[in-house]
């Protein structure tokens, strides 16, 4: 006799913490809902409860419901709630990989408080899902996914072998039918039995017929609880040959084997449109979420934490916790993504901002006390990157004496230095009723004027002026008492002159030399003779710019060419595409009459500076744009608006590349505007970097579901294509959506998506609705705007040309820090706090675990690390992603540590360093 096909029923809910609404209006409904389930829970023991995989609803709950925490211990203690292992469910392409690690750290070890987490890598509904995800589960220590978007076509079972780029591999459990495939199972009880045998039938069609292994049901959907009386329900059913039980998702698993042996593999990223929509366009909409996003992760990621770490400052460790939490929050699927409400995107931009401004306290406050022995005078610089580097900084300083000037490091080094700008010395000059001085004084706070601080003062009665000069750092002996008893001593005219007057300031740029994630601290020099500087000048002819490594040509129309001295050339870079958008957050659509606009009517191009440490051109373009759509009639709007767009072109010593900054006031709705960059070759491929990947994808996309596949792909660090004849690539500073055009000739990179719908229910490129039909008149991201990225034409493959290296210096510039010391103190020696060498490794990580230096890195090849510091390296480990110490690593003579790493490895090591 055949035995009946068990199915597990996991009663569960999907929890988007916000989305068409704020967050603390959804938590008002999962508040409702928990107690609701926890009060069956309570008084039925056969209840199971799943909870979305994410331990911020528990979290969430708890703040409101205190007094719950006991009852939800016992109930994940006893295998009947699941909870974890996320801390949310996130956006895996719109934030670091380092972030998608935190996340899972901080569910795991905070599930362990409530009992244990989950043991399953739970992804029910991002869209579409990283390369590395097997990995960074299974180095958590974690033997399961489950999965339902991205999921391609060849997936005929419902278990397979997911493999990362370094060939781990994971068990994969797919959702046939998404999170919710058994939600309306009992929705009436009378028509269970049925529903029973059509969902048994469905789900067998995914299993071998030799798989005894329970099935898998999932009931529940969006912001819902499973029906009270479920388990009377189910206990009443009779179906023949079916056996339906409930389960927590965790049971599940537990009855399934942990091994991916016989099962089919897919190896690398799922994003493909064959099972279910992954909703692309959320990759370009609200674009200034993205870039909040990059910024602040790189602000706490390799600024705040690296210093923290390296540099002894376990005080602020609070700190990088709260950035952590707002980080963290705001990578959820329908945070980040923009896809939300107005309100959402408004919260989800002040918490990213807040993640950015405690990355910028923690550097505050560490630079500061490290910088406190530099001269006032002088500047204390931080490298971000884990290798000695010569790069340009920007320092504002006091003019030394006229003439050249020049930065002086602690060896006597000198940097001839290139005056960007002067500041204003005179910054008052104006006449006052003597009845009015003792309000002037009152505009002196302590010694602080005008920002700056009062360093002498004079009171003239023979011409009745008073004059004021500022610095940034002023007289400690002054007091505005004397100034008003001068005054007072003076008086007679009925009319004063007051003047402020500041010492001489000067911006300059410079190349410098910084050790490895180390620090090293200048001062400016007057230059009684010409320097040579660390690297060939910069030149600016006309409208050509060369730095020896780079030229960059302005065309008449205001796009760039580019050349490099082994033969590499493309023209047309930046040209400027606009063409309507009628789509939503989640999809693109154009109006079916589209109009394109790609000529500017008025090209000029103006010299900011011309080297030769920097040299920046703004090519200013004017274009006539529609201001609108017309979504019922599929066309663009006869109205025009006049949008100028300027695009900074920086090109620095010694940098292979070209810096842009385009910038607009948007005044249009309903367009999308697009970067194209041809290619010196044809591609039949890019390569996109992001979350510890390169990742190679074609010119077209897998579809077969519910949307156009439009090949429009992320990237975070770079995107890279071309052919024999040579490659472009762009360089990035957040997630950008991109796409290969015209059968590969060119890039374009998506600037921005303004749109006005969160969803539409008639949309050209999807079947169905993917969420509420509400406007989002933010959306249409009105008013000023800019990206940033550069572009670096290379000869070879992307990797042999070291691009991920450039990308790094691209992301990472030098940060400053002013001295504090006395005029008279020597120069600090520079120090080396952190050195990583290998082929083909990249650093994306430096923390402190528990008084060890914890370091993170990635390998796009079969290689080696080796990693030393200046201070004596006392033991290392290798260790998980979880931070668990492992295997010893050996110090060998030098103080250093030999690392092999596989191709593709995310590899974690800690170091005891003395001192």
């Amino acid at each position: 006799m055949d035995q009946p096909t068990e199915i597990i029923v996991v009663p569960h809910t999907h929890w988007d913490r916000e989305w068409y609404e704020p967050f603390q209006r959804f938590r008002l409904r999962l508040v409702a809902l928990l107690d609701d389930v926890f009060d069956r829970m309570a008084h039925d023991e056969r209840q199971r409860f799943t909870l979305d995989g994410q331990l911020a609803a528990v979290d969430d709950y708890l703040e409101v419901r205190p007094e719950r925490r006991e009852q939800v211990v016992a109930l994940v203690r006893a295998g009947r709630l699941a909870v974890g292992p996320w801390q949310i469910l996130l956006d895996e392409f719109l934030c670091s990989g380092e972030n998608i690690v935190r996340n899972l750290e901080r569910g795991l070890t905070r599930s362990a408080t409530l009992g244990g987490a989950m043991p399953v890598g739970y992804l029910p509904d991002m869209f579409g899902h990283i390369a590395q995800m097997p990995q960074i589960l299974t180095g958590a220590g974690l033997a399961h996914a489950c999965v339902f978007r991205g999921v391609p076509d060849r997936v005929r079972s419902h278990a397979f072998a997911w493999q990362a780029p370094d060939g781990t591999a994971i068990r994969t459990e797919y959702l046939p039918g998404g999170y919710g495939n058994a939600a309306g199972l009992m929705d009436d009880p009378r028509l269970i039995n049925r529903r029973a045998v059509d969902l048994a039938e469905r789900l067998r069609g995914w299993r071998p017929a030799d798989d005894a292994t329970p099935v898998l049901a999932m009931y529940g959907t969006d912001h819902a609880a499973p029906a009270p009386d479920a388990p009377d329900l189910l206990a009443a059913a009779a179906v023949d040959g079916v056996q339906l039980r409930l389960g927590t998702l965790a049971e599940y698993f537990a009855a399934q084997p942990a091994t991916v042996a016989g099962l089919p593999t897919i190896v690398g990223e799922l994003r493909s449109h064959a099972r279910a929509n992954i909703l692309p366009g959320v990759i370009s909409v609200r674009a200034h979420l993205k870039q909040a996003m990059g910024r602040a992760e790189r602000r706490v990621e390799r600024y705040a934490e690296p210093l923290a770490a390296l540099y002894h400052d376990p005080s602020v460790q609070r700190f990088l916790d709260m950035a952590w939490t707002r980080l963290i929050d705001a990578s959820c699927h329908d945070s980040v993504t923009g896809c939300g409400c107005d309100e959402t995107a408004e919260q989800v931009a002040a918490r990213l901002a807040e993640a950015d401004q405690l990355g910028r306290a923690v550097c505050d406050l560490v630079g500061a006390r490290l910088a406190a022995p530099v001269p006032r005078d002088g500047h204390l610089l931080f490298n971000p990157t884990p290798a000695t580097r010569t790069a340009l900084v920007r320092l504002e300083v006091e003019a030394p004496a006229d003439g050249p000037v020049g930065l002086l490091d602690a060896e006597g080094t000198v940097a001839p230095a290139q005056v960007l700008e002067r500041a204003r010395t005179l910054l008052a000059d104006d006449l006052v009723p003597a009845a009015d001085l003792p309000a002037i004084l009152t505009r002196v706070h302590g010694r602080e004027l005008y920002g700056q601080e009062v360093t002498t003062w004079s009171v003239s009665s023979a011409d009745a002026t008073l004059t004021f000069e500022v610095a940034r750092h002023g007289d400690p002996m002054f007091d505005v008492e004397d100034v008003r008893l001068a005054l007072a001593a003076a008086a007679g005219p009925d009319h004063w002159r007051v003047r402020i007057v500041a010492a001489p300031r000067l911006t300059v740029a410079a190349l410098v030399e910084v050790p490895a994630l180390g620090l090293a601290a200048l001062r400016p020099v007057a230059l009684p003779e010409p320097v040579q500087a660390r690297s060939a000048p910069v030149t600016v002819i006309d409208r050509t710019v060369d730095n020896g490594l780079l030229r960059v040509e302005v065309a008449e129309d205001g796009t760039l060419g580019l050349s490099t001295p082994d033969g590499v050339r493309v023209d047309g870079v930046g040209r400027l595409v606009d063409g309507g958008d009628v789509g939503d957050s989640y999809n693109y659509a154009p109006p079916a009459a589209d109009e394109l606009v790609d000529k500017p009517r008025a090209v000029r191009t103006v010299v900011v500076h011309d080297g030769p440490a920097v040299a920046v051109l703004d090519v200013i373009r004017e274009y006539r744009w529609p201001v609108g759509a017309d979504v019922d009639a599929g066309s663009r709007r006869v109205d025009r608006e006049t949008v100028t767009v300027t695009t900074r072109v920086e090109v620095r010593a010694g940098e292979p590349f070209a810096r842009l900054r385009l910038s607009f006031d948007n005044r249009c709705d309903d367009h999308r505007v697009r970067l194209h960059l041809p290619l010196p070759a044809p591609a039949r491929s890019s390569y996109a970097e992001g979350q510890f990947a390169v990742v190679e994808r074609g010119l077209a996309a897998e579809g077969g579901g519910g949307e156009v596949p439009l090949p429009t792909f992320p990237a975070s660090g770079f995107v890279a294509a071309g052919g024999v004849e040579g490659s472009l690539a762009v360089l990035l500073t957040q997630p950008t959506e991109y796409e290969l055009v015209d059968s590969g000739r060119e890039l374009a990179v998506t600037v921005l998506r303004a749109i006005g719908m969160l969803s539409r229910n008639r949309h050209a490129l999807r079947d169905e609705p993917a969420g509420p039909q509400l406007p989002t008149p933010h959306a249409q991201c009105r008013g000023e705007r800019s990206v940033e990225l550069a572009v670096l034409p290379f000869r070879g493959d992307w990797d042999s040309a070291r691009v991920p290296a450039a990308a790094e210096v691209y992301r990472h510039d030098l940060l400053t820090f002013p001295g504090s010391g006395e005029p008279s103190a020597g120069l600090p020696t520079p120090v080396t706090g952190l050195a990583v060498d290998g082929d083909g490794v990249t650093l994306t990580s430096v923390r402190d675990r528990d008084g060890r230096v914890e370091v993170r890195v990635v390998a796009t090849r079969d290689t080696s690390a080796v990693i030393g510091a200046a201070r004596e390296v006392r033991g290392a480990w290798r260790a998980d992603l979880l931070g668990r110490p492992g295997e010893p690593l050996s110090v060998d003579g030098d103080g250093l540590v030999r690392l092999a790493l596989r191709a593709w490895e995310i590899a974690t090591v800690q170091l005891d360093l003395a001192g």
